[in-house]
């Protein structure tokens, strides 16, 4: 079962914050990150690329997306 970090409403650099945080300091090999913005999935899903994730974000309702960050060999 992934991991999932909420970070509606928040804005940048929190879900990057929050995101990083989840990759440092869980054991799950998949992370689930809310947003509802353009700009926090972009950052979100750049920071999880840089750090050697795979990274598949899926809409969802109201602007909403779900960034899931699946721990690479080096992450």
């Amino acid at each position: 079962m992934p991991y999932k970090v909420d970070a509606r409403g928040l804005s940048c650099p929190q879900p990057v914050v929050l995101a990083k945080k989840a990759v440092e300091n869980t054991q799950e090999e998949v992370i689930e990150v809310l947003v509802d913005n353009a700009a926090a999935r972009e950052n979100v899903s750049r920071f999880a690329q840089s750090a050697g994730c795979v990274v598949e974000v899926t809409p969802a309702d109201n602007d909403e997306y779900t960034v899931r960050i699946t721990r690479g060999p080096g992450a």
